[in-house]
């Protein structure tokens, strides 16, 4: 028993997930990724057990077991169980948790780029259940920042009487949010890092995130949950967030970043979260309560980096663009001796109409190309995205974006220009553009006339993408 005994004490306090290790493999057999998932320790903890207990394991295309004739060797390595009234209380649901599951088996798949990791429907459930019973949701308004584990659709079960919001980057995620819900989730589009949509600053009494877990990212998203809330400091921002124990720097990193936002931690629930997948903090996060102080008013409305995520082109680690392309991006936007205007991303105001504006789009993770076209009014619009960027990978979706726009510019689609890796698309302006296009930023109650009473406080440029549809065709 020597290797694991040293395996064990190596973890020291901590050690209480490897006793679950131990415990499933009693039961067996598990899958690698089981056993990450349901003792909430990272992978590699997890591979140091079973490198300890390896001449008593028994493998077999089912997973991994201690064999029979070991168990009673192991019979020592327990630790009494922890009871938890959470898991009695989603026990006591088990139509709801089916439905739930079915509707997380639909959702759109996530997206490596923007650091998704569906949440078990448990936790979505726990995650109701612990917001109902601790606050008073009939009378509070609850915002998502970011939902594609689908935590509002739970809420709305639990407590259909709550006034939920979502705003979240992911257009698949907003349209099936939407046609889930029955349309009774208030919904709109926002890049984070761009800002909040002004028809949800300011009105929240909660708000909810499981943000990318970079100290960029959860800085990021507390900042806007502060500015979400009506007032700072009677909310709660409530976050999701995971560190491998192996590496507790990384936690001291996040948990300074929030607390020099002025964020209190009011609680901090350990392993409330699990996930399919992120083995490497043990498929497992905590639930962060934090009670902003006076000094959060004043960090909310801080631009965020483009770089937050921990993997894809916005990865904290990514490289810029090469000199030479956006050369060549400049060139074509000013043909026809037009004046260049260059541009960082940003359709969150409108600026000054210009000339011909060039703009570097490499890092979009898809809905970037469409707001950009509505939020800039330009003669000519010059755009650097990927070559394999979801509007330009065929005639359809090229179509689609045309058609989108169509009463604005007129789109000219430069597949694998400058290099195979890219594209330029570039819009001209029509010479009678639809007023809605072009006063993207103001409020659409003060634009058109026929706008549905849940889009009337928005912006064009917050509106999802499949209500953008409908909402320029009436």
């Amino acid at each position: 028993m020597t290797a694991l005994d040293d395996v064990l004490a190596a973890h020291g306090a901590g050690v209480r997930p490897l006793y679950e290790v131990i415990d499933l493999l009693r039961t067996g057999p598990r899958e690698l990724a089981d056993l990450v998932r349901l003792s909430a320790a990272p992978r590699r903890s997890v591979e140091d057990v079973l490198m300890a207990l390896e001449a008593d394991l028994e493998r077999s295309a089912a997973g991994v077991r201690i064999s029979p004739d070991a168990l009673p060797a192991y019979e020592t390595y327990r630790l009494p169980r922890l009871p938890d009234p959470l898991d009695d209380a989603v026990a006591a649901h088990p139509d709801l948790l089916a439905e739930l599951a079915t509707q997380i088996a639909a959702v759109p798949a996530p997206l490596a780029a923007l650091d998704h990791v569906q949440a078990t429907p448990e936790t979505v459930l726990r995650r109701a259940l612990w917001l109902s019973a601790r606050y008073d949701l009939r009378r509070s308004r609850l915002l998502f920042l970011g939902d594609h584990d689908l935590t509002s659709l739970a809420v709305r079960a639990v407590c259909p009487e709550a006034e939920l919001t979502v705003v979240d980057l992911d257009e698949r995620v907003l349209s099936y949010l939407d046609a889930t819900s029955g349309r009774t989730i208030t919904l709109a589009h926002t890049d984070l890092r761009i800002g909040l949509p002004p028809a949800v600053a300011g009105r929240a009494d909660l708000v909810f995130s499981d943000p990318p877990y970079t100290p960029e990212g959860m800085g990021l998203f507390a900042a806007r949950a502060v500015q979400a809330l009506r007032e700072p400091t009677e909310g709660r921002v409530l976050l999701a967030y995971g560190y491998s124990p192996r590496h507790p720097a990384l936690g001291a990193q996040v948990q300074r970043s929030l607390a020099t936002l002025g964020l209190t931690f009011e609680a901090i629930l350990p392993d409330f979260n699990r996930y399919a997948g992120a083995q490497a903090v043990g498929s497992a996060a905590d639930l962060y309560v934090c009670q902003p102080t006076a000094k959060a008013k004043k960090s909310g409305g801080r631009k965020g980096k483009a770089a937050i995520y921990t993997h894809g082109p916005q990865s904290v680690e990514a490289s810029g663009t090469k000199p030479a392309l956006l050369s060549a991006l400049r060139e074509i936007a000013t043909e026809g001796g037009l004046a260049l205007e260059t541009r960082p991303v940003d359709w969150s105001a409108s600026g000054p109409e210009g000339d011909a504006v060039a703009m570097d789009l490499t890092a979009d993770p898809g809905p970037w190309l469409l707001r950009t076209l509505l939020g800039t009014n330009a003669r000519r619009l010059a755009l650097l995205v990927p070559n394999n960027h979801p509007d330009l990978t065929d005639a359809a979706a090229q179509t689609a974006l045309t058609d989108l726009v169509a009463a604005k510019y007129r789109l000219r689609f430069l597949r694998s220009t400058p290099d195979n890796r890219h594209a330029i698309v570039t819009a001209d302006a029509v010479e009678h553009p639809s007023e809605i296009l072009t006063r993207a930023h103001a409020r659409l109650a003060n634009v058109a006339l026929d706008v549905p009473a849940e889009l009337t406080d928005l912006r064009l440029v917050d509106v999802p993408r499949h209500r953008l549809v409908e909402l320029l065709d009436r």
